[in-house]
């Protein structure tokens, strides 16, 4: 069956390239006068080049007619009437249909296909010759028309998510290097991007203007979700109040365990941090291994052979191997020691404490070192390996700044991970996990869930309240403690309110809200994951500032039931763009009018230096103009001299 689909698209395929260049009359029926209804008469025939998937590459002849009765709309232009047959494949202007168009645009913003990759394809499988710069205007055309296409079924959209009995929104923005921010307008039960704009910086003047039009297309959320950034409440609360009708605003439960975490445990973390880079403990543990990986030089594998006996036996007390076996048993400790980042679970910070983790290695090491020591290796490159080993670690246990740091970190750890665990996080790879289980727990079940969250909550804080002292030596625990509570008067009416009733039409009952903004957060973890397997790229700075906000919608196209109220079916796009911008030309007056009348918010440039500006200060003009004007007011002080 394989091979006969292969035989056939090689058929189509050398047809296509059979029948390039070919000449084609375009013959149509004389259209009606758009403006009086009278009849039209040919004016010229004209000629035209095309590229489309379904017919190839081809030269087309066809008729432009005008109104018999010279009518002319607007004044001074006669109004000429087109082949409709090429305007409905072939954007009017232009060489390359809509076909083109979107097969580039999905494997671009779907597929994330490289250019050439996509330029491969169009010549491999259709037979046409596209440029690569060409490929990125289509790219851009395709979500320019998926934009205007979004807005224009908006009507049909949001019918779609009243159905649902209201759609939750959730907003966040992410960028990189603080360049190419993006902002996100995200229905949390549909899944669906309702709107993505780039805004210069995270700042409520700037969010709440794009609020306020989904909510002009999409109607007012049943809720929204937000972070605890400042701008984001603030956009939020005044969006709310705007709409004059009472709208839960949840915070999310991640940001908010995030951010107490970082309060509590940043200080005493970036101390220990420090200490650890006074000691300068991980450079000498790295060249330690360096040096006994040369020692072994080749007779590694073997080494390692041994290393494995050596960990096999069941021994607590079994001295350190001789000869190679023994310098590999120490650079397996080095490395156990140097491995600290496997014992977090990936989270980061407050979740993960690394340099916690790596004190905890070096002590365990040391005293591992001691009792290998007590029956010290014969072999003396061995035993000076060991005695090294130990002698980079003793500055850990004789530096008395240790313990009361210790203490401090070891007991803020404990406060927090008792507020993890009544808010049931145990991070955010665990929450994403959750967000995107195949089989989530029923809304009655969540309900009860985040009912016993509630409680332990509420039972945490009077604990807390119980163990704060009042007064004595026990300063830290104190401001510890009145730090959590702090954030729990500030944020604790934002992080209750997910149970939304539902209307009648829509089943009645309740839905429930996520706790986390976690949907959006792994949307955007998805984004840049894309963009890095398409250009190989770590860092994005540049891609997130160049990629169009407009990309975001194409995320929805691998959503069935968006596609379906879109435009029906994803073979269906390319006409559905041939009848957009046939619509969007008969209304271009009055797109005009609402323009002027409605103007697009201002963007404030809030950013040091946006990518506009960028070009204008590092030109060399720029440059010249100062130097030659610092040099005309030392001529000036001169001379007055």
């Amino acid at each position: 069956m394989r091979d006969h689909v292969r035989s056939q698209q090689a058929r189509c395929s050398r047809q296509i390239r059979d029948t390039a260049g070919a000449l084609v009359h375009v013959s149509e029926a004389p259209p009606a006068c758009p403006v009086c209804g009278g009849p039209t008469r040919v004016q010229k025939t004209v000629g035209r080049h095309g590229k489309t998937l379904e017919h190839g590459e081809f030269e087309a002849r066809a008729s432009v007619h005008a109104c018999a009765g010279e009518c002319r709309h607007p004044p001074g232009h006669r109004v000429t009437q087109r082949a409709v047959s090429l305007t409905k494949c072939i954007e009017p202007g232009r060489v390359i249909g809509y076909d083109v168009m979107v097969f580039v645009g999905l494997a671009r913003f779907v597929e994330h296909c490289q250019r050439e990759e996509i330029r491969a394809a169009l010549e491999r499988e259709h037979g046409l010759r596209i440029s690569s710069g060409e490929i990125s205007v289509l790219a851009a055309r395709f979500a320019d028309h998926l934009e205007a296409l979004h807005h224009a079924r908006a009507t049909a959209l949001r019918a779609e998510l009243d159905k649902d009995g209201g759609w939750p929104l959730h907003i966040d923005a992410t960028g990189e290097d603080g360049r190419g921010t993006l902002l996100v307008a995200y229905a949390g039960w549909r899944k669906w991007v309702l709107g993505a704009w780039k805004i210069p910086s995270e700042r409520a003047d700037q969010i709440l203007p794009r609020l306020r039009e989904v909510v002009a297309r999409f109607g007012p959320p049943c809720a929204i979700m937000r972070d605890l950034g400042r701008a984001m409440k603030e956009a939020s609360t005044d969006l709310a109040g705007r709409l004059g009708k009472p709208i839960p605003i949840l915070a999310c439960h991640l940001h908010f365990l995030r951010d107490v975490g970082n309060d509590l445990l940043d200080s005493p973390h970036g101390e220990l941090r420090a200490m650890f880079r006074r000691l300068k403990i991980r450079p000498a543990l790295h060249t330690l291994a360096r040096d006994l990986g040369r020692q072994l030089g080749s007779e590694i594998v073997q080494a390692r052979e041994a290393v494995l006996q050596w960990q096999q036996c069941q021994d607590e007390a079994q001295p350190l191997p001789d000869g190679k076996a023994g310098l590999a048993t120490v650079r397996v400790l080095v490395q156990w020691v140097l491995d600290y980042a496997a014992a977090g679970a990936g989270d980061g910070m407050p979740f993960d404490r690394p340099y916690l983790d790596l004190y905890e290695r070096c002590h365990q090491a040391h005293r591992a070192l001691s009792t290998f020591l007590q029956e010290p290796p014969s072999d003396r490159k061995v035993r000076g390996a060991a005695h090294r080993l130990k002698r980079i670690l003793d500055p850990l246990d004789g530096d008395p700044a240790f313990a009361p740091l210790l203490r401090q970190m070891k007991a803020r750890t404990v406060l927090f991970d008792q507020l993890r665990d009544a808010l049931r996080l145990n991070g955010a790879r665990d929450s994403r996990r959750q967000a995107s289980s195949p089989r989530p727990p029923s809304d009655s079940q969540q309900a009860a869930e985040l009912r016993d969250i509630r409680n332990a909550l509420d039972r945490f804080r009077t604990l807390l309240e119980q163990q704060r002292p009042a007064r004595g030596p026990a300063q830290d625990k104190r401001e510890a403690i009145d730090l959590i509570l702090e954030h729990l008067d500030r944020h604790g009416d934002n992080l209750w309110g997910h149970e939304i009733s539902l209307p009648a039409q829509a089943g009645g009952g309740i839905r429930l809200v996520e706790r986390t903004n976690n949907l959006l957060e792994g949307f955007f973890h998805t984004v840049k994951h894309a963009e890095r397997r398409r250009s190989g790229r770590k860092i994005l700075t540049r891609d997130m500032e160049c990629l169009p906000a407009a990309a975001m919608l194409a995320f929805n196209l691998t959503r069935e039931d968006y596609v379906t109220t879109l435009c029906g079916s994803l073979a269906r796009l390319p006409q559905a763009f041939a009848q957009l911008d046939e619509r969007r030309r008969a209304d271009a007056l009055t797109q005009l009018v609402d323009r002027q009348t409605h103007p697009a918010p201002a963007e404030i440039a809030s950013t040091s230096l946006p990518a506009p500006d960028r070009k204008l200060v590092r030109s060399d003009a720029m440059t010249t103009r100062i130097l030659n004007a610092g040099g005309r007011a030392v001529r000036a002080v001169a001379t007055a001299d």
